[in-house]
């Protein structure tokens, strides 16, 4: 499932240069965990990553957004370098991982969404086997502390709910004290509950200095969880910034709504579209002079603003304009071919 140090598909040699991309100056260098230009990679002559340029700072939760079949996949796989690129230049925590897998193996952790744990193991036990793979693991009842499974220490696995069997997938990962941490949709499957649990415990991971990587189909996941997000759509970057940034303006507009009198229209020079619920909604180029205008003009006249909202955009609206091939935003439709060879999800 996790962090299994002894996988070794060793990667062919790729015609690349290793280190750092030369595009990252000196000073940018150490603050980045993660540096990728113009990463390509094709299956059968069907491009899957068109040409990814992406940067992750040590020490931030960085989410990897992206329908299926985007290119998410065999882009994680070739930071953690158990695939090989075509073009392009990668730098993982220093190091080319096409090159210097062994090198980097010990120095990240893997949580996968499938688990291969002895079912009768204990939460100690396990723990303890997995730390035995590293020269300098982190004490196994250090990993059910970070985790939060005090409790369940002695509890055999088969035993652990859904969402304590997660914790213990990322304790698991942590043993070995890694820089980076790779989660593969942390929380799929889980009920509202367990996924808070696991929330709290992602979260807690910036405390102890660590980078984390992780993809989800879940907007409010990434949305709570993620310091910057990236959306891949056709094998491409198609947005990158914060949650609350993310996107042009025009992909999904922030929108006014209240419930106006039967008899009372806008002021002139804003158009109010009326919908099913009896509110009206304005979507105007710019949001404070369009407010000042609408609320000077219900003073002025006596009108009431019942119900009145400023909506912002959620990250989901964003993501859906960004990747939705019908969007008004005119970008590439995602490639529905497949990430894999056969038309597999990415």
């Amino acid at each position: 499932m996790t962090a299994q140090p002894a996988r070794e598909d060793e990667a062919a040699p790729q015609a690349v240069s290793s280190g750092v991309p030369a595009h990252i100056g000196p000073g940018d260098r150490v603050g980045l965990a993660v540096a990728v230009r113009g990463l390509v990679k094709s299956y059968s002559g069907v491009p899957a990553v068109r040409g990814i340029d992406l940067t992750i700072r040590r020490g931030e939760v960085f989410a990897l957004l992206g329908p299926n079949g985007a290119g998410k996949t065999t882009t994680v796989e070739i930071l953690e370098g158990y695939r090989t690129r075509d073009q392009g230049e990668v730098s993982v925590l220093g190091v080319d991982p096409g090159r210097q897998r062994v090198k980097l193996k010990s120095r990240i952790g893997i949580v996968l969404q499938s688990t291969g744990i002895d079912p009768y193991l204990t939460v100690r036990e396990t723990i303890a086997m997995y730390a035995d793979f590293y020269p300098h693991p982190r004490s196994p009842d250090e990993v059910i502390e970070l985790v939060g499974l005090q409790d369940k220490r002695d509890a055999r696995v088969r035993r652990l709910s859904g969402g304590q069997q997660r914790r213990l997938d990322v304790g698991i990962a942590l043993v070995g004290r890694p820089e980076l941490l790779f989660l593969d949709e942390p929380t799929t499957g889980f009920d509202p509950s367990a996924r808070r649990e696991a929330w709290g415990v992602i979260k807690n991971l910036a405390t102890l200095g660590m980078t984390v990587l992780l993809t989800t189909h879940y907007m409010d996941e990434a949305q709570f969880l993620a310091d910057r997000v990236a959306v891949i759509a056709a094998g491409r970057v198609v947005a990158e910034g914060a949650p609350e940034t993310l996107g042009d303006p025009g992909l999904a507009a922030t929108r006014i709504r209240y419930r106006p009198p039967a008899e009372a229209a806008p002021p002139g020079g804003l158009t109010a579209v009326p919908g099913p619920d009896g509110y009206v909604e304005i979507m105007p180029e710019d949001l404070v002079e369009a407010l000042h205008q609408l609320t000077g003009w219900a003073i002025d006249h006596r009108v009431r603003l019942d119900g009145l909202q400023v909506i912002r955009p959620s990250l989901e609206e964003i993501y859906l304009a960004l990747t939705d091939p019908s969007s008004a935003s005119g970008r590439p439709a995602p490639d529905r071919g497949g990430d894999q060879p056969g038309g597999g999800t990415a």
